[in-house]
């Protein structure tokens, strides 16, 4: 059995969707990486940018866009993985349900340009990112979380072979 990784898409134009092979890839990848042994559920929304407005006002209270959101179901505090307790398996699927990713498939194109690197390459980071979120890691008020959290994003991203 392995991780399941549900990815949907709406509102997104047919030529702007992220690749779905490539967002499962990096997530397991990452959760490899952070050594984590249960078998994991994570749910992915692909969007639009007035989508993860509206979803990041009515669950963060910021009006603005952003290129992801992250809403773990867990609390890994210290940040990294920590065997769960058996009452938080999904006793239905025998799954930890770590939580939800949500993109916009507008910003990360736009920041891909403006990085000059490839929409897969973008994808591949930014699911990477979210899902060091749903383990903990935070980038918000230490500067040492902030480099523990770039450090682990560049040692994955090496392991993630984007086509």
């Amino acid at each position: 059995m392995r991780h399941k990784v549900f990815v949907r898409h709406q509102g997104v134009a047919a030529d702007n969707r992220l690749s779905a092979k490539l967002i499962r890839q990096a997530i397991r990848i990452a959760l490899a990486y952070e050594n984590v042994s249960a078998l994991c559920e994570i749910n992915v929304l692909v969007t639009d940018d007035q989508k993860i407005r509206d979803i990041n006002r009515e669950f963060r209270g910021i009006d603005a866009v952003t290129d992801v959101l992250s809403f773990p179901m867990q609390e890994f505090s210290p940040p990294g993985w920590k065997e769960p307790d058996a009452c938080n398996i999904d006793p239905d699927s025998g799954l930890l349900p770590l939580g939800d990713i949500v993109f916009s498939a507008e910003r990360l194109e736009k920041q891909a340009r403006e990085h000059s690197q490839s929409s897969g390459k973008e994808t591949a980071y930014l699911t990477v990112h979210s899902v060091l979120h749903l383990l903990g890691y935070d980038h918000v008020d230490e500067a040492d979380e902030k480099k523990q959290m770039r450090a682990r994003e560049k040692e994955i991203m090496k392991e993630i072979v984007i086509t």
